[in-house]
């Protein structure tokens, strides 16, 4: 099975009523982790690269290691994913790549830090959506700002999605879908205590647009287990709350289908390397503690599977290849 078009996979997500994890992907280890989880639930995946792990890993590196993930699972439903493309050239980039979806931020400037207008915001997404369609890639856009940074993105301030200005910029886009800016934030210190979401949006949209893929980024729910063993093998990282899982259940059940998890990827990593290295100091062997995060990525996802009920929908349909996506384009 080849890589997917990820309209597909939420196509189906919107279908069965669940949500896809999409995961930010850097390293070998990190694939497999979630490969692993994805294998052992049977969920589809979603496996996204910012710019940022671009050009951590040469850019070649990630296509590589994802079309090896896809070969040593060929009943996955898998898509490639760019993550917050900051312009129309970082997206071509993408899709020369082999990537079978892109975000283009166009919420932010290039700078990814400035935000838009409503115009400039409309005008580069409708023409990545332009070209990436003629590929039969899939397009995700973003309307709002979330707070908070993370890999270098954002403006750190929130707008919140106006749902009507969302409808209006679907219509003029035709993007595959959208992420709203509800009141989660990148990161690993998103909030001090329980975060509100607007989960209102969701509905709002939905009303509007019935079936369309919404997405929620800013996703991690920053388990204190995770701090703590950071913590407790050395580290030095401050009390903070992420989304709860409950919070994530419920806008699944209103409409949101892609959640973007990124640092809860970053501290499971983090605490298994931290943990191996301070109970085996003579250890040299970067496969041990390698290993060990590898495990990580896997137990911490194969939770998140679980929970947004992905589990036992792979292999539910018959994928379709970018020329498949590229004739329902036209």
């Amino acid at each position: 099975m080849p890589l997917v078009p990820m309209k597909q996979i939420l196509d189906e997500a919107v279908k069965g009523g669940y949500g896809v994890g999409a995961y930010n992907v850097n390293n070998m280890e990190q694939i497999q982790g979630i490969m692993k989880a994805a294998s052992e639930t049977r969920s589809p995946v979603i496996l996204q690269a910012s710019r940022g792990a671009l050009a951590y890993t040469n850019m070649y590196y990630i296509k590589y290691m994802v079309q090896a993930a896809v070969e040593d699972n060929p009943g996955i439903p898998i898509s490639l994913h760019l993550d917050h493309g900051n312009s129309f050239e970082t997206c071509k980039q993408a899709i020369g790549l082999g990537f079978t979806s892109v975000m283009i931020d166009g919420s932010l400037k290039e700078d990814a830090k400035t935000p838009t207008n409503f115009e400039e915001n409309v005008e580069v997404t409708k023409k990545v959506v332009d070209y990436a369609h003629k590929f039969g890639v899939s397009v995700e856009g973003e309307l709002g700002t979330l707070g908070g940074i993370e890999d270098g993105v954002g403006s750190g301030k929130v707008k919140l999605t106006d749902p009507d200005e969302a409808v209006k910029f679907i219509k003029l886009t035709g993007v595959d879908a959208l992420a709203l800016a509800i009141g989660t934030s990148h990161g690993a210190y998103k909030f001090k205590a329980k975060p509100e979401l607007a989960m209102d949006i969701i509905n709002a949209v939905q009303a509007k647009i019935p079936g369309m893929p919404l997405v929620m980024h800013g996703s991690s729910s920053v388990p204190p287990e995770l701090i703590e063993i950071i913590n407790k093998y050395g580290g030095n990282l401050k009390k903070t709350m992420g989304v709860p899982m409950e919070s994530i259940k419920e806008a699944i059940k209103r409409g949101i289908r892609k959640i973007n998890v990124d640092t809860d990827g970053r501290l499971a990593i983090t605490g298994a390397i931290r943990k191996y290295l301070y109970d085996n100091p003579s250890a040299f062997d970067p496969r041990t503690y390698f290993g060990e995060a590898r495990e990580a990525v896997y137990r911490t996802v194969k939770e998140k599977m679980e929970g947004f009920s992905t589990a036992g929908h792979a292999g539910e349909y018959e994928c379709m290849t970018l020329e498949d996506m590229k004739k329902y384009y036209e």
